[in-house]
């Protein structure tokens, strides 16, 4: 846990927080669905409006399309004082169903205190804080000496092919001499005993995502068929999903459960680490996944009538597994897998960890304990994936750091790809104060 240096704030001449909400709100109303399978409108209205936010107040940006309708957003904007900054969003958003919603998620509503609606959480409300820090400080002349690279992506959602990846082959030049970033999924609070812990992602679980295949002879359903490919491939799924995986502590959730425990009043331990956890409540389901690997089975595929034994049959896997023991992952998930059936890789990418320390982090912690000045600040690992696996290509040192003061009682990690995904209007406002002052300090 790092404390906050004594650094003065400059006297704002503007409101950060000024046009948050409605940005956030217009994000929301522009469907940027993305289903996997290129089969979504794509980020091309988005990507223009932000393009248009950012030429509003003089700063140009590029749009760059990986495909038709697949497109980023990239600008560069700051001082000439050291190595540029990349600040960086995705914009498209997972499918939502409007049947299973209380208000329609591509309203933008406003409701009891939140702004509810698909990406309200993952991720339109940290581009709303981005562009409403940046438009106003454009306007009152208070450009922060760093450079920085604001970089609005398309795709994360399903890898960040079409988008992160296809900027870092295709367009390095825009990112090459950053050495830094801050995205997504992190500075967001937990209670822990009534004190407030914000949450700041300093490494990623490595994304296995996986096609599992088994062949045999296909036949009549009446007969004897010792090589069904379906009995091979359920054998397989059944021993991968049911794996207990050992508890291992990689740096940052060691620092974070050292952090609970100081409040909790013991040591962190391997030991007891489940049970440091178990303290963020609602939270624990992100958090639990990350002591340990994961291999959830989620889809199955085979044959076309009951009476007739099919030659081939495919399941996929979700796999996450931990920085620093990548070796224990794969080689145990071989074993499980058995020899009669074969894997191919739908998206493999590797895990991420950074150390929480550094003038950055200075930054980070500073300016939450500004606002928040009773809090605590620790490092932890996302279960999940962002477009920093692809910023590591370029050498670049990523944190996730969109900051939300939450209500203790809000589920918050289950509004991610949940229904009814809603953000704090007040917790909005917060970040955007919050992400002001760090630019002062970054």
């Amino acid at each position: 846990m790092t404390e906050a240096p004594d650094q003065p704030v400059s006297t704002r001449r503007y409101d950060p927080a000024g046009e948050v909400v409605d940005i956030c709100r217009d994000l929301i109303r522009i469907d940027t669905t993305n289903f996997g399978d290129g089969s979504g409108p794509g980020e091309r209205k988005a990507a223009e409006h932000v393009a248009a936010l950012l030429s509003e107040v003089g700063v140009e940006p590029e749009i760059h399309e990986s495909e038709p309708g697949r497109a980023s957003v990239v600008a560069r904007w700051g001082g000439t004082t050291g190595e540029p900054l990349l600040l960086h969003g995705h914009l498209d958003v997972v499918p939502a169903d409007a049947d299973d919603w209380r208000v329609h998620p591509f309203s933008g509503e406003i409701q009891d205190g939140y702004v509810w609606g698909r990406g309200a959480v993952d991720m339109k409300d940290f581009d709303a804080m981005l562009l409403s820090v940046v438009r106003a400080r454009q306007r009152a002349g208070a450009v922060p000496e760093r450079p920085m690279v604001l970089c609005f992506t398309a795709d994360e959602e399903a890898g960040g092919h079409k988008g992160a990846e296809y900027l870092v082959k295709e367009h390095s030049d825009h990112l090459a001499d950053c050495t830094e970033a801050i995205g997504e999924v992190g500075g967001w609070s937990a209670t822990i005993r009534g004190r407030r812990v914000y949450l700041i992602e300093a490494a990623e679980k490595g994304m296995a995502w996986m096609r599992l295949t088994a062949k045999g002879n296909a036949g009549h359903g009446s007969m004897v068929h010792p090589d069904n490919a379906v009995t091979e491939l359920a054998a397989a799924v059944a021993r991968i999903g049911r794996h207990e995986w050992p508890v291992r502590l990689t740096p940052s959730m060691q620092v974070l459960l050292s952090a609970v425990g100081e409040i909790a009043g013991v040591e962190a331990t391997p030991e007891n680490a489940e049970a440091l956890v178990d303290e963020f409540g609602s939270a624990t389901r992100m958090l639990g996944a990350v002591i340990r690997h994961s291999t959830n089975p989620t889809m199955l595929q085979a044959g076309y009538k009951v009476n007739v034994v099919p030659g081939e049959a495919t399941a996929h896997v979700d796999g996450r597994f931990l920085p620093g023991y990548e070796d224990e992952f794969f080689d145990t998930l071989a074993e499980l897998v058995g020899e009669n059936v074969s894997v191919d890789w739908v998206s493999k990418q590797h895990a991420l960890e950074t150390t929480f320390d550094g003038d950055l982090v200075d930054a980070i912690t500073a300016s939450l304990l500004d606002e928040d000045p009773d809090a605590k600040v620790a490092p932890y690992l996302m279960s999940g994936g962002t477009d920093a696996k692809h910023w590591r290509k370029l050498g670049i040192r990523s944190f996730g750091f969109a900051p939300l003061r939450l209500p203790a009682d809000l589920d918050f990690t289950a509004l991610f790809h949940g229904v009814d995904e809603r953000v704090p209007v007040d917790a909005l406002e917060f970040g955007a104060r919050v992400f002001d002052k760090f630019l002062d300090r970054a």
